[in-house]
């Protein structure tokens, strides 16, 4: 006799549909969430996979784990800060609160009083003027490469206009014989670099139809390359911080007080791209470039992101006189590149409050960090051992932050960041190193449950 087909029993989407939990789970997802999920049980029934009796199950288990987002939270052991793949900068309480007030209906562009419009962002540029006194105004926008971008377009040429003065009087003669529309950016080779993915700032530029003009050597570039390159087809001087990499030994390179006397000299902009967003100067990284110190160097806009050093949300920020800031504002390309209401209240929540996680990670108590770590080990085992941590997202390349992590198997990666919490460890030359400089001690705990929960998964795996 021939056995029954059990996928024939497989239960049918209308009465999955009308389970109670997935009714609950409507409050939370939308229909074409929940069928998908349906489907998906239905197919690993059908190609054995799943057994049939499981599909109810599986369904249920499914949409009520099922979260708003695809997106994973996970707690970050890997000593690195600004962690590209995990968000980089996480943002502090007062900034998720910020994004929680802000996610309804709130007063973007609108003065209650009057009941008028206003303009959009005031609440975070008073909060980074605040912050950084060198700077007369201040424009967000969507992230680092759209306001270098939109800097680099806006400003070309405008040297003079940029410092009130007439351009007939300025320099010595380049900007009179200045074509209408100048198109050459001069920076150095030694600037021009690439990010992460690929990314690169000279092919970011070029799009805006300039062209870059390249001057010195990869290692070590003067004033008077500079100098030399000048034509009047010259729109901007720029400089720009390395982030991801150093170059030590034989090096050189123009200050930015340098380059201010030759843009004055011949009425251009100077624009400094610094990327990795301290707005002044840090002891723990003595030399990571600030906004301040840009600013009061010469420099007509500085560029930074919101979310590396900052400790903010993804944005891009630009600072400096307020006949740059203007110039650039009210650019047309300004429209296209400008932030939400979300980003605004988490810049403006993480500039004007006490400290951010960025903060606390990078200045830790190394000897608190240590009882940790040691905690751990006596609670999981694995040995304690002494481990750098980086800054990361290009921000201060090449600097160690010491510290110390727990060293485990390396089988151990794997299962900790499949987990629940995910935990993301470092492996290095065959261990899992589990660095606690960017966990939240309240976290501890958790840290302790997963990797026992890790150890019991490779153990019935052996």
């Amino acid at each position: 006799m021939v056995e029954p087909d059990p996928r024939r029993s497989i239960p049918r989407t209308d009465h999955l549909l009308a389970l109670p939990e997935v009714e609950a789970a409507r409050d939370r997802l939308g229909e074409a969430v929940i069928r998908a999920v349906i489907a998906d049980a239905q197919s690993r029934a059908r190609s054995g996979e799943l057994p049939v009796a499981e599909v109810t199950p599986t369904v249920i288990a499914a949409v009520n784990d099922h979260g708003a987002s695809s997106l994973t939270p996970v707690l970050n052991a890997t000593g690195i800060i600004v962690h590209t793949n995990l968000g980089r900068a996480p943002l502090s309480p007062a900034a998720q609160q910020a994004i929680a007030d802000a996610a309804g209906y709130v007063d973007v562009e609108l003065d209650l009083e009057s009941g008028k419009r206003s303009k959009r962002g005031v609440g975070a540029k008073q909060a980074l003027l605040r912050a950084c006194p060198a700077a007369e105004d201040a424009l967000i926008v969507n992230n680092g490469a759209a306001a270098l971008l939109l800097a680099v377009t806006a400003l070309r040429g405008s040297g003079s206009a940029l410092r009130g003065s007439d351009s007939s009087e300025q320099g010595n003669g380049t900007a009179a014989a200045r074509p209408v529309t100048p198109d050459e950016i001069i920076v150095s080779r030694g600037e021009l670099v690439e990010i992460g993915a690929g990314f690169r700032l000279p092919d970011l530029m070029v799009t805006t139809g300039m062209r870059l003009r390249e001057v010195g050597t990869t290692n070590r570039t003067h004033l008077a390359d500079y100098a030399a390159a000048l034509t009047p087809a010259t729109a901007s001087l720029l400089k720009v911080h390395t982030s991801n990499f150093r170059l030590t030994g034989f090096t050189a390179e123009a200050t930015l007080p340098q380059l201010r006397t030759l843009a004055d000299d011949h009425d251009l902009p100077l624009i400094a791209d610094l990327g990795s967003g301290l707005l002044t100067a840090d002891p723990a990284l003595p030399d990571e470039p600030d906004i301040d110190t840009a600013l009061r160097a010469g420099a007509d806009v500085v560029i930074v992101s919101g979310d590396k050093l900052l400790g903010g949300p993804q944005a891009g920020i630009l600072l400096g006189s307020t006949a740059a800031i203007e110039r650039i504002a009210t650019h047309p390309l300004a429209r296209a590149v400008r932030t939400d209401k979300l980003t605004l209240a988490a810049l403006e929540a993480t500039i004007a409050g006490r400290g951010n996680p960025v903060h606390d990670a990078l200045h830790i108590d190394l000897d608190r960090l240590r009882e940790r770590t040691e905690t751990l080990a006596e609670t999981v085992g694995g040995s304690v051992v002494a481990h750098d941590g980086r800054v990361g997202g290009g921000g201060a390349p090449g600097v160690p932050l010491p510290g110390w992590a727990l060293e485990m198997p390396e089988a151990l990666a794997a299962p900790l960041r499949a987990g629940d919490p995910a935990v993301v460890a470092r492996v290095h030359q065959g261990v899992c190193l589990i660095d606690l400089r960017c966990v939240p001690e309240a976290a501890d705990d958790a840290v302790a449950a997963a990797i026992r929960t890790a150890s019991d998964c490779l153990g019935e795996g052996a």
